[in-house]
């Protein structure tokens, strides 16, 4: 059950520093407002918050590790963008101006061809989630750090505000109705209603079970990455921690670029599926204009 993983077999010193002065009093408001309606919640389903999360209630555990490594990944996500900018330069721009220029390009060509020339619109929405994802990947590999999007519970909620984004924008551009419509595919003749009504509950259930698989695949990508890497440098210590890790570090910085790049791309589908070109309206206001005219 990937609600009983676990993103790695150590707990981050900067984590126990945070328990140790700051857990009892988190502590103590779980057990006396959080832990009864879980316990309520779950009591339906015939099991409990410890089984479910996999980890007891105590002061100790009370902040989870992958909390405190998503709000450092968001540090150090407007840290790293405000280093790359340093002093901005058309004449004569830094190593870190190129390498922000470069990425902000790739991303936005990448909207272009994926959504179109109005996906830019949606640059800083995507841009934030690959450059959050990116830093969250690649901790993993750095000392007294670990992957937060090792815990399902982070990728669960990177896929969830994912999924709410991209309906929000087929709600704003379209309509509840036609955004709704839109999963039942193109308008077929009546004497078809059954196909019609066939791909509209594919394609709902389709789209209610995206945060389950944007989750699912980035938790699934580097929880094993961080499993393969521990469990392959303590094959036979000392020995196989001096080369191996130098090798699966540059394994592990791949998968980084790599779920960050599927993830990204698959929020870019997803809106660009909901919504289309601006030109498209303009061309429906004046075939308007031109039929009122012609009326006239």
């Amino acid at each position: 059950m990937f609600l009983l993983a676990e993103g790695g077999e150590h707990t981050p010193l900067i984590v126990e520093f945070l328990n140790h002065y700051l857990g009892e009093p988190v502590y103590r408001f779980q057990i006396a407002y959080t832990k009864p309606l879980w316990d309520k919640f779950f009591a339906h389903f015939g099991t409990t918050p410890e089984v479910v999360f996999n980890s007891p209630y105590s002061p100790e555990t009370a902040i989870p590790w992958y909390t405190v490594m998503f709000v450092i990944a968001c540090l150090l996500s407007v840290f790293v963008i405000y280093l790359l900018k340093g002093k901005l330069s058309e004449d004569d721009p830094k190593g870190g101006q190129l390498t922000l220029e470069a990425g902000y390009l790739a991303v936005r060509d990448l909207l272009e061809s994926v959504i179109g020339s109005h996906g830019q619109r949606y640059f800083p929405v995507v841009a934030t989630f690959a450059v959050l994802i990116l830093i969250s990947n690649l901790m993993g590999q750095f000392p007294m750090f670990m992957s937060p999007t090792a815990s399902v519970n982070v990728t669960y909620a990177l896929g969830l505000s994912s999924f709410i984004y991209y309906n929000y924008v087929g709600i704003k551009e379209n309509g509840v109705g036609r955004h709704i419509a839109h999963l039942a595919g193109p308008k077929l003749p009546w004497f078809l209603a059954l196909i019609t009504g066939l791909i509209f509950c594919i394609e709902l259930i389709s789209n209610v079970f995206r945060p389950f698989t944007l989750g699912v695949r980035l938790f699934a990508n580097m929880f094993s990455d961080e499993k393969v890497f521990v469990e392959i440098t303590n094959i036979y210590p000392p020995y196989t921690h001096f080369i191996l890790p130098l090798a699966l570090t540059g394994l592990g910085v791949f998968v980084a670029f790599v779920q960050t790049l599927v993830f990204s791309l698959l929020s870019m589908i997803y809106i660009g599926e909901v919504t289309h070109e601006p030109h498209d309206e303009h061309e429906h206001d004046a075939e308007h204009a031109e039929t009122a005219a012609a009326h006239a």
